[in-house]
């Protein structure tokens, strides 16, 4: 006796609620491919990036997505803020990886649940190793020069890390405050000043921690320690 199969409760060539699922989110991922939503600075959107043959969801950092060449980013699963995107995300290592500098021509453009399709997550691939991105850390250099500008010198007190702009600059604005009138007698025969600088991880142990301990006091230190 034949028999024909059907899939229950399915008129023949229907779609099931799973199948349909796939399709939509299908049909969404070519949407946002084919008509991005164009990405403006300063407006703290989740953007999406391309990083090698994949697309990810990137949060910028408030207040550091200004940049018209770089801007710094955190990569997101693209389920978030869902409770079970923190747990999967840190199996695939996305928790770990802190800031980033992001380049502009990177940036597709905002963030739409159809690249959700594209992401590392999605195929159950944890991040790689080299993401083409660097740690977005900053650093203050308090130096000390000869008058004259000259290069003859060292550095008195390294800063680090800062992961905000804006931390840096309120640091810099105080530190150069603080040394107002001072920055010339400090150190007798030089000249004290503060530099933005990058961070650099493999030095970490030369840098002060800006958020332990007042950077003022810091440099107040310093100036003592060298002077004795």
């Amino acid at each position: 006796m034949k028999r024909l199969f059907r899939r229950c409760g399915h008129a023949p060539g229907a779609l099931t609620p799973e199948d349909q699922a796939v399709v939509d989110a299908f049909r969404a991922m070519l949407t946002a491919l084919h008509t991005p939503q164009a990405w403006t600075p300063g407006h703290a959107q989740d953007i999406a990036v391309r990083i090698g043959p994949f697309i990810e969801r990137a949060h910028p950092r408030p207040g550091d997505d200004h940049d018209a060449d770089v801007i710094a980013v955190a990569l997101v699963h693209p389920d978030t803020p869902h409770a079970a995107a923190y747990l999967h995300g840190r199996q695939l290592d996305y928790t770990d990886r802190g800031w980033l500098r992001c380049k502009t021509t990177a940036i597709l453009g905002v963030w739409q649940p159809g690249y959700a399709m594209l992401t590392h997550a999605a195929v159950g691939l944890p991040l790689p190793d080299d993401l083409g991105m660097d740690p977005a850390h900053y650093a203050l250099h308090i130096e000390v020069r000869k008058r004259d500008d000259n290069l003859d010198g060292f550095t008195l007190l390294r800063l680090g890390p800062y992961t905000q702009t804006r931390h840096a600059q309120q640091d810099h604005d105080r530190l150069t405050a603080a040394l107002d009138g001072r920055e010339t007698t400090l150190v007798p025969g030089f000249r004290v000043s503060a530099r933005y600088a990058p961070f650099v991880a493999s030095d970490h142990q030369q840098f002060a921690d800006p958020y332990a301990a007042d950077a003022v006091t810091l440099l107040d230190a310093a100036v003592t320690e060298v002077s004795a």
